[in-house]
C-alpha cells in the first residue's frame, strides 16, 4: 500500500473519530467527571452506600470512556506524523510500521463506533445471561454447554469478569441451563443482540448411527439490577425452597441443602442459584437474578403500554443464528446475514463481528421504525 493510500486511510479514520467525538462529547463528560470527583472526595460519601457505589462506578466508566477517545485521537495524530516523516525520508520500515498502526487504529475506531450506538436505558450495565437447552434432547443440552463456553471464552478474550450463579447439568451430557453475569461497562448493550434462539446442525456424537441432528438453545440477556433501581420484593411475594446442589463442585457442594430456588408468586418467575458456598449467599444471588427479571418485565410492560417501540424480531423466541457443522461448516446470523466458515473460532469466543453486525442492524431497524 502506497503512502498516499495510507494517508487516505488516516483521513477516513479522522472523519470517523470526529463523528464519534461528537456523540461521546468528551468536553461534557470531563465536566461531569470533575463534579463526580468532588462528590467522591466528600467525607460523608459512604454514609449512603448505594449513592457512593453509583458515584464511583459512574466516575470510573466516564474516565475510561474519555481516555479511550482521547487515546485514539493521540494515536491517530502520532501515526500521521510518523507517516509524513517516513514518506519524506523514503523509509520503508517506518512506512510499514505506520501501516500496521493504521490497521490497529481501524479496528479500534470501528469498535468504538459500534459502542456509540449503545444508547439504550440500561446499555451501560453489566449483563445477566441465561442459556437454556431447548428442542433436541441430549444434543440440545450439549449445544447449551457449547454456548456457555463460547461466551466465557469471549469474555476472557476481552478480560471481562464472569460470575456464574447457577448451572443445571443434564443427565447424559451438557447442561439444562446456566445463569451468569458478565461484568464490564456496556456488557448488557453489547450482549443484548445475542438474545434469541440459536440453532445447531451437525452429525450427532450421541447417535450411534451417525445421523444428522438439529438442536436448539435459547439465550436470554438482561441488565443487572443496581441499588438505585429500587425493585422491592416483599417477603410475602416469594417462596424460598432449598435443595442439595448438583453437578461438580467444591467441598460444600452435594453435601448440604445450600442451593436456593425462589418463586415470585405474583408473576410465577422462578430462579435458582447453587454455585455459592452457603444458603445465604445463594439466596442473595437468586434475589439479584429475580430483581433483574422483574426490572426487565417492568420495562417491557412500560413499552407495551406506551407503544413506543415496535418489535425488532429479537425476542426470546426468535431464531437468530444457525451453526452448521455438517454437511458444510458455517455460522450465519439470520437477521444481519453476516456469516463465517470459521466455526471453531466462533465456538472459541470469536463472535465480535456477529455482535457488531447485530448492534448496527438493531440501530438501523429502530431508525426505520421511527421513520
Amino acid at each position: 500500500m502506497t503512502p498516499a493510500d495510507l494517508q487516505q486511510q488516516i483521513s477516513d479514520l479522522n472523519r470517523s473519530l470526529v463523528s464519534i467525538e461528537a456523540v461521546v462529547d468528551p468536553v461534557a463528560k470531563k465536566q461531569e467527571i470533575t463534579a463526580l470527583e468532588q462528590q467522591a472526595a466528600a467525607p460523608g460519601l459512604w454514609d449512603d452506600q448505594a449513592n457512593a457505589q453509583w458515584v464511583t462506578s459512574r466516575l470510573s466508566r466516564l474516565q475510561a470512556e474519555v481516555e479511550r477517545v482521547e487515546g485514539l485521537r493521540r494515536r491517530l495524530e502520532d501515526v500521521g506524523v510518523l507517516l509524513e516523516l517516513a514518506t519524506e525520508e523514503s523509509d520503508s520500515e517506518e512506512i510499514a510500521e505506520a501501516s500496521r498502526e493504521i490497521e490497529g487504529l481501524t479496528e479500534a475506531i470501528s469498535a468504538l463506533e459500534v459502542r456509540t450506538l449503545l444508547s439504550g436505558e440500561y446499555d451501560e450495565r453489566d449483563a445477566l445471561v441465561t442459556i437454556r437447552s431447548e428442542a433436541g434432547g441430549v444434543d440440545a443440552a450439549d449445544f447449551a454447554a457449547m454456548l456457555l463456553r463460547m461466551y466465557q471464552r469471549w469474555a476472557e478474550r476481552h478480560e471481562f469478569s464472569i460470575e456464574v450463579y447457577d448451572v443445571s447439568y443434564a443427565e447424559e451430557a451438557g447442561i439444562k441451563s446456566a445463569t451468569f453475569t458478565v461484568k464490564s461497562p456496556y456488557a448488557y448493550g453489547t450482549l443484548s443482540v445475542e438474545q434469541g434462539v440459536h440453532r445447531l446442525v451437525r452429525i450427532s456424537p450421541f447417535d450411534n448411527q451417525g445421523r444428522r441432528q438439529t438442536s436448539f438453545a435459547g439465550v436470554e440477556v438482561l441488565p443487572v439490577v443496581e441499588e438505585t433501581d429500587h425493585i422491592e420484593i416483599p417477603e410475602q411475594d416469594i417462596r424460598v425452597d432449598v435443595f442439595r446442589s448438583s453437578g461438580p463442585g467444591g467441598q460444600s457442594v452435594n453435601t448440604t441443602d445450600s442451593a436456593v430456588r425462589i418463586t415470585h408468586l405474583p408473576t410465577g418467575l422462578v430462579v435458582s442459584c447453587q454455585n455459592e458456598k452457603s444458603q445465604i449467599q445463594n439466596k442473595a444471588a437468586a434475589l439479584r437474578v429475580l430483581q433483574a427479571r422483574l426490572l426487565e418485565k417492568a420495562r417491557k410492560d412500560r413499552e407495551a403500554e406506551m407503544n413506543a417501540l415496535k418489535s425488532d424480531g429479537n425476542s426470546w423466541g426468535s431464531q437468530m443464528r444457525s451453526y452448521v457443522l455438517h454437511p458444510y461448516q458455517m455460522v450465519k446470523d439470520l437477521r444481519t446475514n453476516y456469516e463465517t466458515g470459521n466455526t471453531d473460532g466462533v465456538f472459541d469466543g470469536d463472535i465480535d463481528a456477529f455482535i457488531d453486525a447485530g448492534i448496527r442492524w438493531r440501530r438501523q431497524t429502530q431508525a426505520e421504525v421511527i421513520n
